[in-house]
């Protein structure tokens, strides 16, 4: 079976970009990836500058040196129900006038949890898929998942269907589901900023999916700050010394230390500036604190600037790798 990797994470910490990322850095070496969108987002075509991606397997990049290939497929509930109605009751032409008497929807809406059997289970069929020749078809299915408040129970659909069907089609997909989503071969990995918010629901996601007995993989934690003031400076920015930083302005050529100098006008901002950054260096390290009290291995990805391209998802791969997450 290949190894299904979910990336899910707080609003705005930028798990889709991590899962694009990813899916780069998994695809070395002649490997292929499938990258996998659930929620209708067209995220990862932004990211890509591609097309928006059909319901349907597509190459969307390559992997550096050319050997590896990702493809990414967004999986839309609607046409996965209807394939779902023709692999199981052979409807044909009968599942195309469900769709336009609008069926599909009331179904879907009536039973959010089969929604979720749906999405998750397209992903697990592309992880067992095998080719003519009886190899696996991608090494590895990398799923842009829903937000770290929703994940649990996304994943989660054997329980959501109970409800629904205790046997049949629908109770034996989601039994079908359950049984790749809780293998050894799977991880869900939440992507986290190092801001209290983020952190927080990183760690009440991860309770919740090892209560779940779903298998916890590694936290992420993206958009890191560079740290420009080395100790001794982060401290003389928490004191007054003004009269220091004045005359080292002016030793360094920046007009003179007196009252109404150059130097002496600089030293305001750079002070605001620095304790500024000594504050959120704090901040950061008290998030970091209660990360590592998670018990999970945690990564770190730095900032790239404003915007995110495809040189930057390269880059992002690139630091994966290095930190052996990419394995």
């Amino acid at each position: 079976m290949s190894r299904l990797q979910v990336v899910s994470g707080k609003g705005g910490t930028g798990k889709t970009t991590v899962a694009a990322a990813l899916a780069l850095a998994l695809a070395r070496e002649g490997k292929r990836t499938l990258l996998v969108e659930v929620e209708g987002r067209q995220g990862l075509a932004q990211l890509f500058g591609a097309e928006a991606l059909p319901y349907e397997e597509r190459k969307i990049a390559v992997a550096p040196g050319g050997s590896g290939e990702v493809f990414a497929l967004a999986i839309d509930a609607e046409r996965a129900l209807l394939d779902y109605l023709q692999m199981f009751y052979k409807l044909g032409s009968a599942g195309r006038a469900l769709k336009k008497l609008g069926a599909i929807d009331f179904a879907t809406t009536i039973a959010p949890g089969l929604r979720d059997v749906l999405l998750t289970g397209k992903a697990c069929e592309a992880v067992r898929r095998k080719d003519k020749a009886g190899r696996y078809v991608y090494d590895h299915v990398i799923m842009d998942a829903p937000p770290t408040g929703r994940i649990t129970r996304f994943l989660n659909v054997n329980d959501e269907v109970a409800g629904l069907a205790r046997f049949g089609p629908i109770h034996n997909q989601a039994q079908a589901v359950m049984k790749v989503l809780k293998s050894p071969e799977t991880a869900v990995h939440l992507v986290t900023l190092l801001e209290e918010m983020p952190v927080q629901e990183t760690a009440d996601g991860i309770a919740e999916l090892r209560e779940a007995g779903l298998p916890v993989g590694r936290v992420v934690v993206n958009m890191v700050r560079p740290h420009h003031l080395d100790e001794d400076t982060l401290r003389t920015a928490a004191g007054d010394h003004r009269a220091e930083v004045a005359k080292a302005l002016s030793r360094a050529g920046l007009g003179g230390a007196r009252r109404g100098g150059l130097a002496e006008r600089l030293v305001d901002p750079l002070l605001t500036q620095a304790a500024e950054h000594a504050s959120r260096v704090e901040l950061e390290r008290a998030q970091r604190t209660v990360l590592a009290g998670l018990d999970v291995p945690t990564y770190e990805l730095p900032l790239l600037g404003a915007g995110m391209d495809l040189g930057g998802l390269y880059q992002l791969a690139k630091e994966l790798r290095k930190q052996s997450v990419a394995e």
